[in-house]
């Protein structure tokens, strides 16, 4: 089964994505997901000039030898371009077994440990009333789990907000520069807990809730934030501080008791070892597209499950359909799986792209049981859509200070 083909395709239907095609002698074909959100371009060039070129005439069964030859033979390890570019070639591979195996990817991993895949949602907004109205329509809808993020009152933008409802590109206009946003840590933890003490009076201790600081505080803070949260019994918070230094988290971790997730920008266990061995952490976030594609997330995982961590995949809006469904393969096997982002069930043009069934009924996701994935890409739809240009915004404190976005 030699790999006969590789391409590249960009596009841009809502967001930017990076889709990997390999095809192989006998005509079958798998898909992966190579989205890296603000450096699309340079995934694409690392794919097309120097992974592309040394596949060619491989046997597309050997998963594991291809994901050892990727990584260690290009002797620079690591980082989100390469990890993201290996992810993408494992997830193919991984759709072409399955299809040559006529089995779903999650039956060859071993099977379902669980009938559907926890998800929670987001319910966002400019006030503390609107979030809490999209909590009850998304409670309504039967999520069990909700993600709360809300503006906060006098600074200019807030992350999961967008000015007036704009997506980036709007807030981009025609000559593409990352938005600015302002934050002041004072006037974020005078604010935050209101929204979860409003909530809980609201809906009850029933709903999952949970909260992404998006790395913005100092361990300390986040430490004070987990002492104010601690009454309202959250799911989790989410990337509290940065992971560059692993022992801020240890810092967090003394302070409180609330749950503590990491791990979306993360591309080996080695960003996580520390984390995850000293349990300073509960769910891991990292994305099959962005930690190296499904291989590698197996073992991360075991070594996850060896310390009572679960995993908890990154599922923003900048990775597409092919990553999300690799994922739900994932998560339908992993021992210790924890909960599923899930954005919703995605735009007309996206669903014009990218061709994938699944439902949520009670709070779990489930997938129709295809070969592979259980996703497909239309090339054809693709080409209207052409890159676009585009950055996650900057953070800035009020007095001009860059800061964690």
């Amino acid at each position: 089964m030699k790999i006969k083909d590789i391409k590249v395709f960009v596009c841009s239907p809502g967001r930017n994505f990076v889709t990997i095609k390999i095809t192989t002698e006998e005509g079958i074909y798998g898909i992966g997901d190579a989205t890296l959100n603000g450096r699309e371009m340079a995934v694409a060039t690392y794919l097309e000039e120097h992974i592309a070129p040394c596949l060619i005439g491989k046997d597309a069964s050997q998963i594991e030898d291809i994901w050892q030859y990727l990584y260690k033979g290009a002797y620079w390890r690591k980082g989100p371009v390469t990890m993201t570019a290996i992810g993408a070639i494992d997830m193919a591979l991984w759709d072409i077994k399955g299809k040559k195996a006529n089995m779903p990817v999650y039956q060859l991993l071993g099977g379902k440990s669980r009938k559907g895949v926890t998800v929670y949602g987001h319910a966002n907004g400019e006030t503390i009333d609107e979030v809490l109205n999209n909590l009850g329509t998304m409670i309504n809808q039967g999520y069990k789990v909700v993600r709360l993020q809300c503006s906060i009152p006098n600074l200019k933008g807030t992350y999961g907000t967008l000015e007036g409802k704009k997506n980036y590109y709007e807030l981009q206009g025609d000559r593409p520069l990352p938005p600015e946003q302002q934050w002041s840590t004072s006037k974020y933890m005078n604010f935050i807990p209101e929204l979860f003490k409003q909530a809980r009076e609201r809906f009850g201790y029933e709903i999952g809730l949970c909260h992404d600081v998006h790395s913005r505080l100092t361990p300390i803070e986040a430490s004070r934030l987990g002492k104010l949260l601690e009454p309202y019994n959250l799911l989790f918070m989410e990337d509290t501080v940065t992971s560059e230094n692993p022992q801020g988290y240890k810092i967090v971790r003394e302070h409180t008791v609330v749950p503590l997730a990491v791990g979306e920008i993360f591309s080996t266990v080695w960003d996580a070892k520390v984390l995850i061995e000293n349990q300073w952490i509960d769910y891991l976030r990292t994305a099959v597209s962005h930690g190296g594609g499904i291989t590698p997330l197996r073992k991360i995982s075991d070594f996850a499950d060896m310390h009572h961590v679960r995993m908890a995949p990154h599922g923003a809006p900048d990775q597409s359909p092919i990553c999300f469904m690799a994922q739900m393969n994932f998560n339908l096997w992993v021992p210790n799986f924890g909960i599923q982002e899930f954005i919703g069930f995605g735009t007309e043009k996206l669903n014009e792209v990218f061709k994938y069934d699944v439902e949520i009924k009670e709070g779990l996701l489930y997938m129709e049981d295809k070969p592979g994935l259980g996703v497909e890409f239309d090339e054809e739809a693709a080409k209207k859509y052409p890159y676009k240009r585009s950055y996650l915004p900057v953070n800035r404190l009020e007095d001009g200070t860059l800061w964690n976005w």
